[in-house]
Formats: structure tokens, C-alpha cells, sequence
């Protein structure tokens, strides 16, 4: 009974922001310090207040990120029961830009209805594409691909990683933004720098981890595999009952650093 009670309390408690470094392998020097604040697995669903989503909006933008990652699993439920308590993402904002990946909860929800949405709001949804920003020795791309399951919803939604890449400079590094850490394998064949993922929430619920820990052997923080990095945020909310034991939820705030 004491873990059920401490459980409930931690999933009611506010998100706390969690900084972390990360030193990639020949980050450029002119980057240093670019930081990445990471919502992943938000899981608004009917009964979720504006406000909750409103108040996590004014924590993330208070803390000046250079760029603003939304890691999938934003949503439990279609955009005519949702709207309103996702409309307040809109007012994020990001040195050089907020980004968005689907998650599978997406596909369970309409997923190009939800694309289109975050769209409307201002929000740049990337589906095996990428951005270049900066200038110069300042040059890094932000890639993205739809979630590792979305393949099952038709072909034209697979995530197809190497489209997002094609005919980039490899002189230059890349973020990835893909929500499950699975894809982590394929983006280290491809030199990706990079990778934030969700989806496992780190377990979520104490010994429900074990379990997590054979299907994602990567649950929470950094990896690494060659010369490419992968954090996995144990993300923002929580699926099913609303609890957290021994996975403390977290809105991740990352600053990469030259080695």
C-alpha cells in the first residue's frame, strides 16, 4: 500500500526539469553549449486541463532553449476531443525553432490529423526530413522521422531514415528526433550524432521496468554506440494509471558540450 501511495503522489507531482551534458565526438566548437529542452510523452487525453498543458509550456520557454524537441506520444485521443488542451503548445518558442516526431499513440489517434494541427500551430512536424540551421562552422541539421511502429499504418507512413539524411553535408552533425530508442541501431549505421527518443518512460512503474528493459534494453539517459549518442527521456506524463515508482518523470534539458 505505501508504494501505491508513493507512486500516485509522484505521478501528481510537478515535472522537474532534468539538465544533462552531453559531449558528442567532435561537436564544433562554435556550437558549444547549444541546448535542447525535450517533451516527450506528454499523453494529454480527455480530462487533461489547458492549463496543465499551459503551465508546462511557461517552464520550458523560461528556461531560453535553443531548440524545442517534441519526442511523440503527445496525445491519447483525436484532435476534436484534444484540441484545446494542445492548443497552448503553440506558444512554445525556440532560438532556432520547435520541432515534433509522431509517436505510436498518434497512429492510434489519427496521426495526420494531428500532424496538421501541430502544423497550425507553428510547430515544424518532421516525417523523414530534416532542417539545416546555422552558418558556417555553426551548420547542424535537425532530422525526424515518424514513429518505429508507423509502418503498420500503411507504407507512406514508415519511418525511412535514410530519406531523411539524403544529400546532407556529413561535415556537419545531426540531431535525430525519433520517439521509440529501437531506431537508435539504424541511426548509428548511419553516423547520425545524436538521437532523442521516449516512449519507455523509464519503466514508469517499479518492477514494470524489468519488463520494459526486454523489450527497450535502453529506458533512460545516455547511450552510446560508435561514435553516435542516444538520450532517452523517461518523458513528461504517464500511460495508464497515473503513477511513477522508480522512474521519476522529467522534462529533459540538454547542453552539448566540445569534448
Amino acid at each position: 500500500m505505501t508504494a501505491i501511495v508513493t507512486a500516485l503522489r509522484n505521478g501528481a507531482t510537478p515535472v522537474p526539469v532534468r539538465r544533462v551534458e552531453v559531449r558528442p565526438d567532435a561537436w564544433p566548437r562554435p556550437l558549444d553549449g547549444l541546448t535542447i529542452a525535450v517533451i516527450s510523452d506528454l499523453h494529454v487525453a480527455p480530462g487533461t486541463s489547458p492549463a496543465y498543458v499551459r503551465d508546462l509550456v511557461d517552464r520550458t520557454n523560461a528556461l531560453n532553449p535553443d531548440i524545442i524537441a517534441l519526442c511523440g506520444d503527445l496525445v491519447d485521443g483525436p484532435v476534436t476531443a484534444l484540441a484545446d488542451a494542445v492548443r497552448p503548445l503553440g506558444d512554445l518558442r525556440a532560438r532556432l525553432g520547435t520541432f515534433a516526431v509522431t509517436g505510436n499513440h498518434e497512429f492510434f489517434s489519427d496521426a495526420p490529423g494531428w500532424v496538421a494541427f501541430l502544423r497550425q500551430l507553428g510547430i515544424d512536424v518532421l516525417e523523414n526530413d530534416r532542417r539545416t540551421i546555422g552558418a558556417g562552422d555553426a551548420t547542424f541539421d535537425v532530422a525526424g522521422v515518424p514513429d518505429y511502429m508507423a509502418g503498420r499504418f500503411g507504407n507512406d507512413f514508415a519511418p525511412r531514415l535514410a530519406d531523411a539524411l539524403v544529400g546532407r553535408d556529413d561535415s556537419h552533425p545531426v540531431i535525430l528526433l525519433a520517439h521509440q530508442p529501437r531506431q537508435f541501431d539504424e541511426a548509428a549505421a548511419l553516423n547520425v550524432t545524436l538521437q532523442v527518443s521516449g516512449h519507455t518512460h523509464g519503466g514508469q512503474i517499479w518492477p514494470f521496468t524489468i519488463l520494459v528493459r526486454l523489450v527497450d534494453h535502453r529506458v533512460a539517459g545516455l547511450y552510446r554506440q560508435g561514435r553516435s549518442l542516444l538520450y532517452v527521456s523517461r518523458g513528461i506524463r504517464y500511460w495508464g494509471p497515473p503513477m511513477r515508482l522508480g522512474a521519476p518523470h522529467e522534462l529533459s534539458f540538454l547542453t552539448l558540450r566540445t569534448p
